[in-house]
């Protein structure tokens, strides 16, 4: 099968996101101008560099947490995992603005350390980052597509000493999330090591 996106696929379902999986679950916090707590996780998310760590995610539409991002230049990565998963999905519900998701989702939240939006009490690992672009992106013909990257440079690691094992943090033991197209998620149980060539 071969299908050009703009002619469409006629399939039942837009294979485009299980195809490009699985992807890392953003689970961001954010606070709006009045300081209120603001959690929902993001399939469009990952790592774009090292040194210095930076992650970004990406929104349909210009949603509270991107919205928030932009102007309080903030916001936390929360690591989800497999027994937070009902958690995570019910914090993706639409609320009224600044109807906090954390009490909806039943969470408990606790301080950061060196931004203003809180972190998942529960979750294993946290990123606390400041904003460092916020691009909208755009088609080929230059047209805006109100889908909004959020990139933020990681100023505070948070990590549970319970999943660090031997200088390491352990992926398979915290039971990371990652979605894999539809509503199919995958959590991670099991890791192999490869070395690349000449290492």
């Amino acid at each position: 099968m071969f299908y050009e996106p703009q002619a469409g696929h006629g399939l039942p379902h837009d294979p485009f996101k299980a195809i490009v999986a699985p992807r890392p679950i953003g689970w961001i916090s954010t606070v709006n101008e009045e300081g209120q707590p603001n959690l929902a996780p993001y399939s469009f998310f990952n790592a774009l560099s090292s040194h210095p760590p930076m992650v970004g995610f990406s929104s349909e539409g210009m949603k509270d947490t991107p919205r928030n991002a932009r102007i309080t230049r903030e916001f936390v990565f929360n690591l989800a995992t497999l027994p937070l998963a009902r958690a995570m999905n019910d914090s993706a519900a639409t609320l009224p603005h600044g109807e906090s998701e954390f009490e909806f989702a039943g969470l408990d939240f606790i301080p950061s350390d060196s931004v203003r939006p809180p972190r998942v009490a529960g979750s294993p690992a946290a990123l606390e980052c400041r904003v460092v672009d916020c691009i909208e992106l755009h088609d080929l013909e230059g047209r805006a597509l109100d889908r909004h990257l959020i990139v933020g440079q990681v100023v505070g690691v948070h990590i549970d000493d319970a999943f660090l094992c031997e200088g390491r943090f352990d992926t398979a033991a915290a039971q990371a999330l990652a979605r894999c197209g539809y509503r199919d998620y995958v959590a991670v149980r099991e890791v192999f090591e490869l070395l690349r060539p000449g290492e």
